[in-house]
């Protein structure tokens, strides 16, 4: 093994680490935004992944000493090319097929067993320079570390820089190279002539494939995703955070998050107007009011109605959703341009972490979140994030949430209610018709003695009056209150209990 060689190969194994956590956390993040439940994916991901790398290894024992540099290079190339294709493979699967789970299973598994080839046959390799102890630190050494600089590219580089696809197909490229690389530093010596065409034509064929792909990716992407929506994509882009779709229709616009609706411009004023006004029209003060969440600035848009707001703070975790909000004339003409307003002051930043600060008191906070269905959303749900609000309120201030449907997921919307009361809110519940949504629930919460009678809304609304309103507390039999648990921190019970309710409706 000349030293050269041996460098290489530490390189390698290197930089193989980095792809091989780059492909898992891919898999893991791609399955997420399909399907939700991001605890369950990332860990059969990992579970499967791991396995996979153990059977890889086991394997491995089967590879003669004299095929070493062969397989090596081999495994590099359409390890390359799995991966590398691997988000595209899955938008198929769930654009086109229904067998989107199994596909995903089986890429997590392929991709395992070939990196947990990878490690043993390089082991194997090095052992000729040195004891076998030496090759194995230095192999797990750079491996582990490997791993560490892929967790830290994906999220803050790799996934809001490059998204999914075109990172899946620099990964690829990484591997095929690698590949490609040892076939050139090992020519002659450890390789024959005839193995040294066949593997280098092989790796050449896969860079070019990945390359092209790459080339096309936006276009694939494009043509994928708007398979996925009814509408035409008018802004597509993968933040930090999630995958932000906004779609338009003649001058209806939709807005999804990871998939989901949040908003549909022919009715979201029936949504809004509920959430706010009711809310503002008891609350002692409306001079300083904060909205947890609303990042697209509708909720805004229906505050800054009333000419006593005088300061509004709109905290909401994803940059990418206030900007567009901020800067897309589609959005900017539905909001009225709220967040673009003086009064309104966007902090970008988790909502339960900005609750814990010291803040002047608010005479109204409104929560206008996505839907529990993942239990880092949950969190904001909780009893000690309800406290939390209670300490920044104002005397005889109020609170206003959104909660989810009390037909769909009846257990959410009243578990939502149970964490208020547990947080020393009286409650008034209620609910409205959301055409693009069905049946949608709101808590208003306030001290002891709360009053939710409301003779006239100050402000101009085309949904709610006062008669829409007195009608809004009737529950039927399908959403009565029933016995739940209220969602705590130390207990995140609503997140199941979406998913368990998603899952019976639907």
């Amino acid at each position: 093994m000349p030293r050269l060689g041996a460098l290489f190969l530490l390189v390698a194994i290197f930089s193989a680490a980095v792809c091989a956590i780059v492909y898992q956390l891919l898999i893991g993040s791609v399955s997420s935004y399909f399907l939700g439940n991001s605890v369950e994916q990332f860990s059969l991901t990992i579970g499967f992944f791991l396995a996979a790398m153990g059977l890889g290894s086991w394997l491995s024992r089967f590879v003669a000493d004299h095929l070493l540099l062969t397989r090596l290079a081999q495994l590099e190339i359409w390890l390359g090319l799995l991966g590398g294709v691997s988000v595209g493979v899955l938008y198929v699967l769930y654009g086109y097929t229904d067998h989107f789970r199994v596909g995903m299973l089986a890429l997590s598994t392929a991709i395992g067993a070939l990196i947990g080839l990878e490690v043993p046959l390089i082991t194997r390799l090095l052992r000729g320079h040195g004891t076998l102890r030496a090759a194995l630190s230095n192999v797990l050494s750079l491996d582990y570390l490997g791993a560490l600089l892929a967790s830290l590219l994906f999220p803050y580089i790799l996934l809001p820089f490059l998204g999914s696809l075109h990172t899946a197909l620099v990964a690829g490229l990484v591997n095929a190279v690698l590949g490609l690389g040892v076939v050139l530093a090992f020519k002659g010596a450890l390789l024959e002539q005839r193995t040294f065409r066949s593997l280098g034509a092989q790796a050449l064929v896969v860079i070019a494939a990945l390359g092209a792909l790459a080339w096309q990716g936006e276009e694939l992407r494009a043509r994928w995703e708007s398979d996925l929506y009814e509408d035409r994509i008018v802004h597509s882009e993968q933040s930090a955070y999630q995958q932000i779709v906004l779609t338009r229709r003649d001058e209806h616009l939709r807005l999804y998050l990871n998939g989901h609706l949040q908003f549909a411009s022919i009715d979201e004023h029936r949504y809004h107007e509920a959430l706010v006004h009711p809310a503002l029209a008891l609350a002692p003060s409306r001079e300083r009011v904060l909205i947890i969440g609303g990042g697209d600035g509708l909720t805004a848009r229906e505050v800054l109605k009333y000419e006593e707001v005088q300061h509004v703070d709109l905290v909401d975790l994803d940059p990418a959703v206030t900007r567009l909000a901020q800067r897309n004339i589609y959005l900017t003409r539905l909001n009225d341009n709220a967040l673009n307003r003086r009064q309104v002051r966007v902090i970008n930043e988790d909502g339960f972490v900005f609750l814990q600060r010291e803040h002047m008191p608010y005479g109204a906070i409104l929560i206008d979140l996505p839907d529990p269905r993942e239990e880092s959303l949950a969190k904001l749900y909780s009893v000690e994030a309800y406290r939390l609000c209670r300490k920044l309120l104002s005397p005889q201030g109020v609170l206003a949430t959104q909660a989810s449907s009390p037909y769909h997921v009846r257990e959410v919307y009243w578990s939502i209610a149970a964490a208020l009361e547990e947080a020393g809110f009286a409650v008034h519940s209620y609910h409205l018709h959301v055409p693009s949504f069905g049946e949608w629930g709101f808590h208003l919460a306030g001290s002891a003695g709360l009053d939710p009678t409301v003779d006239a809304f100050a402000v101009p609304t085309r949904y709610i009056d006062r008669q829409v309103w007195s009608a809004l507390a009737v529950f039927d039999g399908d959403m009565a209150r029933l016995p739940v648990q209220a969602n705590r921190l130390d207990r995140p019970v609503l997140a199941r209990y979406y998913r368990q309710g998603m899952g019976t409706q639907f």
